[in-house]
């Protein structure tokens, strides 16, 4: 997640519900998936968007260019694709080589 205060991302959005909760969730084209990730990927080293990681919230696997962004409030959260199952952002992707 980012801090608080992130300016809007420069694409559309469509509404998304997060346990009961709606935010906007923003729709990004596959050819700009790679530039955002880069933008709001909090952490060193940059991992490569075919990496695969586990949602620790959901227990479920995915690559990294399936991730999702959504606007709650006034932040961006870089969040799994299967956000809706648990609540899992990025602080929650588990590189599948770690137990």
């Amino acid at each position: 997640m980012r801090s608080a205060g992130d300016a809007r991302l420069p694409f559309p959005t469509k509404p998304c519900f997060i346990n009961g909760i709606q935010v906007e969730e923003y729709i990004i084209p596959e050819d700009k998936k790679e530039q955002v990730f880069k933008a709001l990927y909090p952490f060193i080293p940059l991992p490569s968007l075919d990496e695969e990681r586990c949602d620790l919230h959901s227990g479920r696997q995915f690559k990294i260019r399936e991730f999702r962004v959504t606007r709650e409030g006034s932040m961006n959260c870089l969040v799994s694709p299967y956000y809706e199952e648990g609540g899992g952002s990025v602080i929650d992707w588990m590189p599948l080589d770690e137990d």
